[in-house]
């Protein structure tokens, strides 16, 4: 029996791959530290736990459930956005709560794509954006993005591309893996931009809360609801990332389609789960602000980090990593990942993963306590991969 041609051109995640050689190394008594995987290590609010823990124990709640989810999550998800975002979305029309925002990656491309049709990829960018477009039968088409231009897109090169297969583009601000805030002129520009070529912009916005004070929504850009979908996310926002809560937030014609694909891909998501998260989503400003403060002393951590191996980078970044050039000296990210990991036992993760214009940067998680990235800056002194 053979696989599917569709998985042909697909590779296992590169994450997937290098945790079972990391495995191999800690089972030789290697106890790797991990500075390479963006799961947070931090546990969501303790009233968030209590909720899932309360409405778990009622006897009526082990149902299946409302393909669009509970009208509770809706409605928080709604207010949340209002309230941060400035932007007013119906509960009732225009969200759609997903289990995980990646599936939504999967289930807008399932939608929308016939085979041959194109999407805009950036590159550097998650790499799950190509494989959802391939699975779906499409072909992804990079867009470059580029230090010198602050990582955002540059129309003038995009104007000058044959664009007229392409139906979906794919954007993500604050970046991953660089970590480039959004600019409001950017998003009003990639707008006109879709309008202008009949393109369906899919903007990915995980991480708006992470180190970065002032949230935004390209849904706040006058005209996006006409050619826009956000998928947003409970993962870094709230330490909820294995309990797999995201949305998605468009157009009541565009909700009903890619709710006609996902409706027969699941059957809804675990309610108290969905309550639990009305309840996260209901968090004051003191939640984020406790967050930040952490994830600003361990990145503080990372820069010292870095400065060994003499990486530049901006201190500006927002989200959960910290991406950084490297020396001349070595021949790519993946050289000095494998140097810094099989020398001195710490991962950090090569540039190259998220296309070929990452290929001369590493990415470094936050998601570490500051002890261990303490650890690993001695580790990395001790080994002399040290370069000052």
């Amino acid at each position: 029996m053979h696989t599917a041609k569709r998985l042909e051109t697909i590779n296992e995640y590169y994450f997937s791959q290098k945790l079972r050689e990391i495995d191999e190394m800690n089972k030789a008594g290697k106890a790797v530290i991990n500075l390479g995987i963006g799961s947070p290590d931090l546990p969501p609010h303790p009233d968030v736990i209590k909720v899932l823990n309360e409405e778990s124990i009622k006897p009526n709640v082990h149902a299946y459930q409302n393909y669009k989810g509970s009208p509770v999550l809706r409605e928080a998800m709604s207010a949340w956005y209002k309230r941060w975002y400035h932007v007013t979305l119906d509960a009732n029309t225009e969200i759609l709560p997903l289990i995980g925002s990646k599936e939504g990656i999967m289930h807008i491309c399932m939608t929308y794509l016939n085979e041959n049709d194109e999407a805009l990829i950036p590159n550097p960018g998650y790499p799950t954006y190509r494989s959802a477009v391939t699975l779906a039968g499409g072909t992804p088409v990079d867009y470059i993005l580029t230090e010198a231009n602050n990582w955002m897109p540059d129309f003038a090169e995009l104007e000058k591309m044959d664009l007229t297969k392409v139906k979906l583009m794919f954007i993500n601000y604050p970046q991953m893996p660089t970590g480039q805030l959004p600019a409001r002129h950017t998003f009003e520009q990639v707008v006109n931009f879709a309008k202008k070529h009949n393109i369906l912009l899919v903007h990915d916005n995980p991480y708006s809360f992470i180190l970065n004070s002032e949230p935004l929504s390209i849904l706040s850009t006058p005209g996006a609801m006409e050619v826009a979908l956000e998928l947003n996310s409970l993962s870094k926002s709230h330490n909820m990332a294995g309990w797999r809560i995201g949305m998605l937030c468009a157009s009541k014609e565009k909700i009903n389609e890619v709710l006609k694909f996902k409706s027969n891909m699941d059957s809804g998501m675990f309610l108290p789960l969905q309550l639990a998260a009305a309840k996260a989503l209901s968090l004051n400003e003191d939640w984020y602000q406790q967050v930040n403060e952490i994830y600003k002393a361990r990145r503080q951590k990372v820069f010292e980090l870095l400065d060994l191996l003499q990486c530049s980078y901006s201190n500006s970044q927002a989200g959960m990593f910290v991406w950084a050039n490297i020396p001349s000296d070595y021949k790519d990210g993946y050289a000095l990942s494998d140097e810094v990991l099989h020398q001195a036992n710490v991962f950090i993760t090569p540039g190259g993963i998220f296309g070929t214009q990452g290929n001369k940067y590493v990415r470094v998680s936050l998601c570490c306590t500051e002890q261990r990235i303490d650890e690993a800056i001695k580790r990395i002194k001790v080994n002399g991969k040290s370069k000052g």
